[in-house]
């Protein structure tokens, strides 16, 4: 086998690690690809966790024990999600954007991939050490924020949908109260889609009263999984008492009434 340059090693380390986040890759497995002593390997490693840290361009953590070895994390610094989060909000802040019922309208901002891939890394960056075992999302609007997310975490992404489909199989359906409406709504999941046991987080577009995120959370009740975390992209300030409790909002919304003039949105206080 040609023998591997260093600046080529260091190269393909860094699209492996980067292409599978919150993947523990083993030093052998390294070792084996580069022909390389692990002791090599752990130099060129420990050169990139420094560029990495230097540049902002995420975390690698060495983990210990018979199953270690190296793991990419996406993370953003605080001083960088609060700058991209506040020019966003200078953004949406735009009274034209509100939809009857209280609603904002965040479609053109949630099908553009750089900055939802923005929000996911942010959201992971806080439930990293929680360790779901997959992210659940309501159809339709809150799917890229958690298909993002998922990707930072490693993890699958779960849909849960208004009604069942037939291509699904069996599935479990609950009703629950919406709470912005107080209307009774349906909400369904294959029974194929989770195992009893796991862990998951939930994410979604905009919290209000928060039915639809306790509609999930009972929902994962029936699967007896457990509910390891919840957050949204965007929140409502007002009613300050929400059905569920603990969240985690990238953005807060704060509306007296339906007066255009007086919407304001600004980054969550925990970014």
């Amino acid at each position: 086998m040609e023998r591997i340059k260093r600046n080529e090693r260091m190269a393909a380390l860094t699209k492996l690690l980067t292409a599978s986040p919150n993947r523990i890759f083993t030093l052998s497995y390294f070792c084996e690809m580069f022909g390389a002593a692990k002791s090599t390997l752990s130099e060129d490693i420990d050169l990139l966790r420094g560029v990495f840290d230097a540049f902002g361009l995420g975390r690698l953590d060495t983990v210990t024990g018979a199953a270690g070895g190296v793991r990419y994390r996406p993370v953003m610094k605080s001083q960088d999600a609060r700058a991209f989060l506040s020019e966003l909000c200078g953004e949406l802040c735009t009274p034209s954007r509100l939809l009857p019922g209280g609603f904002l309208y965040l479609g053109d901002i949630l099908s553009m991939p750089e900055i939802v891939r923005k929000m996911g890394v942010i959201i992971a960056g806080e439930f990293y050490d929680a360790a779901p075992d997959f992210v659940l999302t309501m159809e339709t609007k809150g799917i890229p924020a958690a298909l993002m997310a998922a990707q930072a975490l490693g993890v699958p992404l779960v849909i849960a949908r208004r009604s069942s489909k037939v291509y699904e199989g069996s599935a479990v359906n609950i009703n629950y109260v919406s709470g912005s409406s107080a209307h009774i709504e349906t909400m369904s999941l294959s029974r194929r889609a989770v195992r009893e046991g796991q862990r998951a987080l939930i994410v979604d577009d905009f919290l209000k009263a928060g039915g639809t995120a306790r509609g999930m959370i009972d929902l994962m009740g029936e699967f007896n999984v457990e509910v390891v975390g919840t957050a949204f992209v965007m929140a409502k300030a007002h009613p300050a008492s929400k059905l569920i409790q603990g969240e985690r909002a990238l953005m807060v919304m704060d509306l007296e009434g339906d007066d255009p003039s007086t919407l304001a949105i600004r980054p969550a206080d925990w970014v």
